[in-house]
């Protein structure tokens, strides 16, 4: 019975660490992508778990940030070698 606890018990901060970790890194992309730097997604996603990638959803964009230019997802598109002439 005890083992039983303890595996449930371990799943459950598995679970915890990998949403911990999860929101962190998004924290982190939010916060470079809207022209922060990375630094402050950091430390908002490692103190405040799931509610620090929330509060970057919310935090405006600067106006020069990849964010405004590109998008949230995109890519700058590549100009292959041939063209660019």
């Amino acid at each position: 019975m005890i083992v039983a606890v303890a595996v449930t018990e371990g799943a459950m901060v598995l679970l915890w660490l990998y949403v911990w970790l999860i929101s962190t890194i998004c924290a982190t992309y939010l916060s470079e992508r809207k022209g922060y730097g990375d630094r402050p997604g950091l430390a908002c996603g490692l103190i405040l778990t799931f509610v620090g990638t929330v509060i970057w959803l919310i935090v405006p964009a600067k106006p020069e940030s990849k964010f405004k230019t590109v998008g949230m997802f995109g890519r700058e598109r590549k100009v292959p070698a041939s063209t660019a002439n």
